[in-house]
């Protein structure tokens, strides 16, 4: 079974604060809701910080592994690589990103179930649009070891040289993340 992987060492630029600390209607801090849907589903959850702090704290809280990477400043791909590098025996990883925590667990599920059957990559879509988390099985490891810059493993996914296996959803939850304030609902 793949492990997860979720992203939160971003710096929050667009936002103007930490927003992995801001709080659903629910009172759960928005990263931690994203980690529990993950745990919901994986047996195994590695979350990639940037340093230890109170986000770090309140994760591992969770009952997640956490990854500190200090160069995660570098980008989106580093912060990958750092994950994977602390998983190397993984069977796959399920990359999430911690704003976005309205992904449903049946999602996270059916991601993880294409990989197990097979799948290299899979991604869900909703609404022909494809979303988080994207599963990559074992043998992208080296590849998601090599990943720097801010993109992420888009650019991989951008190329057309790999089979996507899409797994179609209904879960709007799989595109909507938070990069300003105006994202999060009213309360």
């Amino acid at each position: 079974m793949p492990i997860g992987l979720l992203l939160a060492a971003g710096e929050s630029r667009r936002f103007g604060a930490d927003k992995r600390l801001c709080l659903l209607a629910d009172g759960t801090p928005m990263v931690v809701a994203s980690a529990r849907a993950l745990r919901a589903v994986l047996r195994r959850v590695l979350v990639v910080v940037r340093t230890p702090d109170r986000v770090a704290d309140l994760l591992a809280a969770e009952g997640v592994e956490l990854v500190i990477c200090p160069a995660a400043s570098a980008g989106m791909g580093q912060s990958i690589a750092c994950g994977v590098a602390a998983s190397r025996d993984a069977d796959g990883w399920l990359i999430a990103l911690g704003d976005m925590p309205w992904v449903r667990s049946g999602s996270i599920a059916s991601v993880a179930a294409a990989l197990t059957a097979g799948a290299s990559v899979a991604r869900p879509v909703h609404a022909g649009k494809a979303g988080h988390p994207v599963g990559f099985s074992a043998g992208f490891g080296p590849v998601l070891l090599g990943l720097t810059g801010d993109s992420g493993a888009r650019n991989l996914l951008r190329e057309g040289r790999i089979e996507v296996t899409e797994v179609h959803s209904d879960d709007p939850g799989v595109l909507r993340d938070v990069d300003r304030p105006q994202d999060l609902p009213q309360r």
